[in-house]
């Protein structure tokens, strides 16, 4: 019955706008919408200049992963994928571009943990750290995605520096 009402209401409120917008000669209608745009890309501008650093970093990042041809995967695992690429390529160590494939360096201790999403304050065990492996090896193993072969590889890395830690 709700759903009823809202429509009738809905529609009413549609009838009553088209009604008003066609008494509205169309050099108004043309002069206000483009004020309308300019407006909104003035603010869109101004968005852009304060934060665009951090509106566009997710968006354009999960459009690689997309290119990479990633299946499968939740929003939940690409925001963590999202957090480990970052991670990597604030370090230098990671680029979607091809040339950078044949890098090999070390990763510190707290890059490691930060890596495999693991705290080094608490006390961690070896199956802890290889449950972890695990569910990242999951995601970017380069047998479901043959681009992330470098991803996996720093992983790999990173595993193995945590292990050497908490021995």
């Amino acid at each position: 019955m709700n759903i009823i009402i809202y429509t009738v209401v809905i529609l009413t409120i549609f009838y009553f706008l088209l009604k008003l917008f066609s008494r509205i000669s169309s050099k108004k209608i043309s002069k206000s919408l483009r004020i309308l745009i300019i407006l909104g890309l003035i603010i869109l501008a101004i968005l852009f200049a304060i934060g665009g650093r951090f509106l566009l970093t997710l968006p354009l990042t999960l459009a690689s992963l997309a290119l990479l041809k990633l299946k499968g995967l939740s929003l939940f695992q690409l925001i963590s994928l999202f957090r480990l690429i970052q991670t990597l390529r604030r370090s230098g160590r990671f680029s979607f571009n091809k040339t950078n494939l044949n890098n090999s360096s070390s990763i510190s201790i707290p890059e490691a943990y930060k890596i495999l999403n693991l705290e080094r304050d608490k006390k961690i065990t070896k199956d802890d750290v290889n449950k972890a492996y695990v569910k990242i090896q999951k995601k970017i193993h380069p047998d479901i995605s043959p681009e992330t072969a470098r991803l996996s590889s720093i992983v790999n890395e990173a595993k193995d520096i945590v292990l050497n830690d908490i021995a």
